[in-house]
């Protein structure tokens, strides 16, 4: 191989590994600087208000940032690398588009439920309705709903955006899936009450499974719709831990009593730190390899190769 081809394609490309590589420089880059823009812009309106948004707009603000970043980032690389245009970010709202965030939305919230019912049935953990008003547990369900659906946005952006959309146009969408989901499972190590085996095999094949929902409609719109879903399943109705944090939903629908075994429930970390959420996602995965009824987006026409 001559050296020039270690970095440029037969047809003048930047090759697909080092465009994900310059992916992640600029993504951190650019994250770092709106994360100041925001700290700037919030001291300045004297902080951030208190009670319930006190507590979820650290989530919001941080999760806005990851996201303008890689999508911004995403959008740009896409033009300067590959001449492609905003709608190969899988953004765009394509033919079909509301239908997969619905479908993607009922079998993300079903996939929780199954791992969750894997749980109550064994008695692992017990659930009990919560006494609250009726009007505060909406409130939560509604609050939780908006921190969700752009939480599951900025992390779709940053690990199903552009890196995998990137070796896939490569024809390596493999090697994209596994250089996308094993960071998305290493960054979750850091939550709290992280159970280190289970939370990283299960976010990894959570990966796979958000992946899988990417490549079988070429648009972000569907894996959005299971992410933000299984989440507020999580937190909103079941009263779970999301990934060890449990202040996202204050006032949910059940309350949750974890019985153990802790390698089944995934004890404080929730549920997505025990074996119910590993047989879970490896049957949703399955299911969206086959599901039907699923609208494809338009594929933006590119000349790179690998």
């Amino acid at each position: 191989m001559e050296v020039h081809n270690f970095f440029v394609g037969k047809d003048g490309h930047l090759r697909s590994g080092w465009r994900a590589i310059f992916f992640g420089v600029a993504f951190l880059v650019c994250a770092k600087l709106f994360e100041v823009a925001a700290a700037v812009i919030t001291r300045a309106v004297g902080g951030l208000p208190g009670r319930f948004w006190g507590d979820l707009l650290p989530f919001i603000i941080g999760a806005v940032v990851l996201f303008s970043s890689a999508t911004l980032v995403g959008w740009a690389c896409g033009a300067i690398f590959e001449e492609l245009p905003f709608c190969a970010l899988g953004w765009w709202p394509h033919r079909g588009w509301v239908k997969n965030v619905a479908l993607g939305s009922l079998l993300g919230a079903a996939s929780l439920l199954l791992a969750a019912g894997f749980t109550a049935v064994t008695r692992g953990i017990r659930f009990t309705l919560n006494a609250s008003p009726g009007s505060t547990i909406g409130k939560t369900a509604i609050m939780s709903l908006v921190v969700f659906v752009i939480a599951g946005a900025a992390e779709e952006s940053l690990f199903r955006g552009y890196p995998l959309q990137t070796f896939t146009r490569a024809k390596l969408a493999w090697v994209g899936v596994l250089l996308t989901s094993l960071p998305f499972a290493a960054v979750h190590l850091a939550n709290p009450n992280v159970s280190r085996g289970f939370t990283f095999v299960n976010t990894a094949v959570a990966g796979v499974w958000l992946a899988a929902a990417y490549l079988r409609t070429r648009s972000l719109w569907f894996p959005l719709g299971l992410h933000w879903a299984w989440n507020w399943t999580q937190a909103s109705l079941l009263g779970l831990p999301v990934s060890g944090i449990q202040r996202l939903a204050p006032a949910p629908l059940l309350h949750a009593m974890n019985a153990g075994p802790d390698w089944l429930t995934g004890g404080a970390y929730g549920i997505e730190g025990g074996a119910a959420c590993t047989v879970a996602l490896v049957i949703s995965t399955l299911v969206v390899w086959r599901m039907k009824f699923l609208s494809e987006a338009p594929v933006a026409s590119t000349t790179s190769n690998q």
